[in-house]
């Protein structure tokens, strides 16, 4: 990455992005922005990448109050809904990549990705997301580990396609990125 890089979470709730409409994709905002204020992060801090990219991205988010709060009161759930949204970000951010479709359960994968611009939506990429509200780099280690395995499930179907795994520590912020 060059340059001051943004990740604004507001551009989930666009509606561009083929498999999440707007009004998921501000509910992925609100619920990453959630865990980032409750870890007393303030807009603009720095979001550092490290994996199959590295670098750092100045992120905004939606105003958070009590209602967001009581809303997403359970930081199992917000955490694992906002590091969605983050990893939707940064893939789209990185790879081009947009999510086409959220995936089945027992698919070992989140979401398929591919070239939002194709009007067939073929699927040319997956991706799996986790979240750790905090907890420091040792442990989004070990996630990633057990994440990079989980997606061997579609490999079956789907093993010529790239899989991508993303964890976000909400604590830090830090977010690990890997390609298998």
């Amino acid at each position: 990455m060059t340059g001051e890089a943004r990740l604004n979470l507001n551009d989930l709730g666009s509606g561009s992005i083929p498999g999440v409409s707007a009004r998921f994709g501000a509910a992925l905002a609100e619920a990453a922005g959630v865990c980032l204020d409750s870890e007393k992060h303030a807009q603009g801090m720095e979001l550092r990448v490290s994996g199959y990219v590295s670098g750092g991205y100045s992120v905004e988010w939606p105003p958070i109050g009590r209602q967001s709060r009581r809303a997403w009161n359970d930081p199992d759930e917000a955490t694992e809904y906002g590091a969605a949204g983050v990893a939707i970000l940064l893939i789209e951010r990185e790879t081009g990549y947009s999510v086409i479709q959220r995936s089945d359960k027992g698919s070992g994968v989140d979401y398929w990705l591919g070239d939002a611009s194709d009007p067939k939506y073929r699927f040319a990429a997956r991706l799996e997301a986790s979240g750790i509200r905090s907890g420091g780099s040792g442990i989004v280690r070990a996630r990633i580990r057990r994440k990079m395995n989980q997606t061997k499930a579609s490999d079956s179907a789907y093993g010529n396609l790239p899989a991508y795994v993303v964890v976000v520590e909400f604590g830090t912020p830090l977010a690990e990125v890997r390609e298998r």
